[in-house]
């Protein structure tokens, strides 16, 4: 519907003339003068009504001096709508709040890569098409009784005409909205279809929102559907094409043609690909050539990294460049015996027992192997007559202990919190980040949107990537920036890891989700509640001494929050967690030990 409405213009060319910058058609639609405007309002009078959708279109004058129609008028233009609600005889305005929006024609914002769903933040209108349309779905349907008014601010929304209306209808889909043609058609029957009904149930839930929960739960949904794009992705298609000729480049010179063409060949050095038939090798012999049992480097170089993974350092230490350039291994013969289990395994493990000999290249026989090997569940402590003779370990006398890898610090800190989400797959998320950290990234620029569900726990392995701006905690611990191959990672103790551990707020709210789960064990004294945070984080009890210095820490936040009780509110609101309503003075002094034991050298640690 329609309303009656009224428009306010404030113009950037101070000797216009009130009254002649626009014209109200009887159909609705506004038709705007050419002069360029920086607020556009429209005062629509309303009653007795419900309002659950806001349609905004742009709609071309058949009679326009402008040949291609309103397009080029507004191919620069943009609307963010704000709107407000004031009855009559009211002081003050209700500010309206929008969940969604969508437009049949825009062109795309991007953000990190990706482009960001629906208008409600902005409507970028597309140059391409003539008439177009955008609906806004409020977040709580207004239910209007009397006389009252409307306002929507369009802000210097540039375009030739345009036409607002409002219906009482809402869809999950907001384009749908009081245009639904299933909803017309169960509206005009009886309704006695299983299928009309729905739509109607449907239809009545979203508009009225009887039921708040089952909203939440549509909209979530929804959402997730809109996040994976309907389970659409962009994909990579590769076709055949006759293969490049290659030449050999003399001093590199990339445009130089007239150097010796070249077939693809192995190195002269290593066992060569068999080939009869003189034709030109392709990338099956090259995968068939790596696998073969005439060429051991594979699984020598893949045994040699796992190694590494759960020793530190390789049988090899320079698993980039295991051959004679690189070091000799200290374990030659393990490493034959790894790689010769590791392409034809004959040693059973377990549960692995029944089929281990007939699949070859398993890495999970491999993993399960070592982690059940007498050697790897050492303990970390040196042995002392060892120590001058072996100070790096490598006769393995012991477990060696190493921090964390970058992405696993975050991780072992959720997991202690509760709070780690162990899905598996799906696109990039983005956890907390300072804002402005993307100020200096150009063309396009970039914004940051953290996420605010879910998906804010998951690991690590899954954080968005921005190039050389890699995320600020994974570059203070380490992580390399991808701009080249990074086999070994450079491990340094800096002031910015401890300051990460104490202030990041994914840290501040694990210690907040770590302190809450303590205290909602009933625990009978302080002593006890230490105790199970030393056993859930290290795996052991506290020593006399940590005990004593954390109790006391204890008693000082529990009497500094309980005189400024303001500062254990701002904690508690920290992180998407929702804030406690009671207790918050003994929650927030136990997030502050919690903090403390989250900083430890040996939470992070790896023993």
């Amino acid at each position: 519907m329609t309303p009656p409405l009224q428009v306010s213009l404030t113009m950037k060319d101070t000797n216009a003339v009130p009254g002649t910058n626009f014209v109200v058609h009887p159909d609705g639609i506004i038709e705007f003068s050419t002069l360029a405007r920086e607020k556009t309002r429209l005062f629509l009078a309303l009653s007795n009504t419900w309002v659950s959708a806001i349609r905004v279109e742009i709609v071309p004058q058949a009679d326009t001096k402008d040949p291609s129609g309103a397009a080029t008028r507004f191919k620069a233009s943009s609307l963010t709508l704000a709107g407000s609600i004031k009855g009559e005889g009211d002081e003050t305005k209700d500010k309206l709040h929008f969940y969604y929006a969508d437009a049949d024609h825009k062109s795309e914002r991007y953000a990190n890569g990706h482009t960001v769903p629906g208008v409600k933040d902005r409507w970028q209108i597309s140059p391409y098409h003539e008439k177009q349309t955008a609906v806004w779905l409020l977040d709580k349907p207004i239910q209007i009784r009397s006389s009252t008014t409307l306002t929507l601010d369009l802000g210097g929304f540039a375009v030739a005409s345009a036409r607002v209306s409002v219906s009482p209808f809402a869809t999950m889909e907001p384009l749908e909205a009081g245009t639904d043609a299933p909803l017309a058609k169960a509206l005009r029957g009886k309704a006695s279809a299983r299928s009309e009904q729905a739509v109607l149930e449907r239809s009545f839930l979203v508009s009225t929102m009887w039921d708040p929960e089952g909203v939440r739960e549509m909209r979530k949904l929804q959402s997730d559907i809109r996040e994976c794009r309907g389970g659409k992705s962009f994909t990579q298609v590769s076709v055949a094409c006759a293969p490049l000729v290659m030449r050999v480049l003399r001093r590199g010179n990339w445009q130089d043609e007239t150097g010796e063409v070249v077939q693809p060949e192995v190195p002269h050095f290593l066992p060569q690909i068999p080939d009869p038939d003189q034709r030109r090798l392709n990338r099956l012999d090259l995968a068939r050539w790596l696998v073969s049992p005439q060429n051991p480097l594979t699984s020598r170089a893949v045994m040699n990294r796992l190694w590494k993974q759960f020793f530190g350092i390789g049988i090899s230490a320079v698993v980039d460049d295991l051959g004679a350039q690189g070091e000799w291994p200290v374990h030659p013969e393990l490493l034959d015996w790894l790689a010769s289990e590791f392409r034809q395994p004959v040693t059973p493990t377990g549960s692995l027992a029944s089929r281990s000999a007939d699949v070859p290249w398993d890495q999970k026989h491999m993993v399960k192997l070592i982690v059940m090997s007498a050697t790897y569940r050492q303990d970390s402590n040196q042995r002392p007559e060892l120590k001058d003779v072996d100070p790096n370990n490598r006769l393995l006398a012991c477990q060696s202990p190493r921090r964390l890898e970058a992405e696993f610090v975050r991780d072992n800190a959720l997991a202690i919190a509760g709070l780690l989400n162990e899905d598996i797959g799906g696109p990039s998320v983005f956890p907390y980040q300072p804002a402005g950290y993307y100020a200096y990234l150009q063309f396009p620029d970039r914004d940051y949107y953290v996420n605010k569900d879910e998906r804010q726990y998951r690991r690590g392995l899954y954080t968005h990537w921005q190039r050389a701006f890699l995320h600020p905690m994974l570059a203070n611990f380490d992580a390399p920036s991808r701009e080249e191959c990074t086999a070994n990672r450079i491990v340094s103790d800096t002031p910015q890891q401890a300051l990460t551990l104490l202030n990041d707020p994914s840290f501040v709210e694990a210690a907040r989700a770590f302190a809450t789960s303590l205290l909602k064990a009933t625990p009978t004294s302080d002593l006890k509640t230490l105790d199970a945070a030393f056993h859930r984080a290290l795996a052991r009890s506290p020593r006399p001494r940590e005990s004593s210095s954390l109790i006391g820490f204890l008693d000082t936040q529990r009497k500094q929050y309980g005189e400024v009780p303001d500062d254990a509110v701002k904690l508690m609101r920290v992180g998407n967690q929702p804030a406690p309503k009671s207790q918050q003075v003994e929650l927030a002094a136990w997030t502050q030990v919690c903090r403390v034991i989250l900083n430890l050298h040996e939470t992070i640690t790896r023993y």
